[in-house]
C-alpha cells in the first residue's frame, strides 16, 4: 500500500489514518508512506516475482479467556 500523507498538518481524518495503517501492520501489509520507501517498494525483485506473504493466525489471541477482574 502506498498511502501518502502530510505529517507535518493536523488532518481533520487523523483516526481513519491511524485505523488504516493499524491494519495493515495487523494484517503485515507493506506500507510506504513517503517516497523513498515507494521507490524501495517498487523497485524491489520481490515486486516481479511470487512473494509468499505471511498471514498472521490471531486465533489464540481471539479465543483467549479473559479474567473476571473486580476493582
Amino acid at each position: 500500500m502506498i498511502f501518502f500523507w502530510d505529517p507535518l498538518t493536523q488532518q481533520p481524518h487523523d483516526t481513519d489514518v491511524k485505523a488504516l495503517l493499524r491494519i495493515a501492520v495487523v494484517w503485515n501489509i507493506p506500507v510506504a508512506c513517503n517516497r523513498a520507501s515507494a521507490d524501495f517498494m517498487i523497485s524491489s525483485p520481490l515486486m516481479s516475482g511470487v512473494y509468499q506473504r505471511h498471514q498472521p493466525d490471531y486465533e489464540d489471541y481471539t479465543g483467549r479467556l479473559l479474567e473476571d477482574v473486580t476493582v
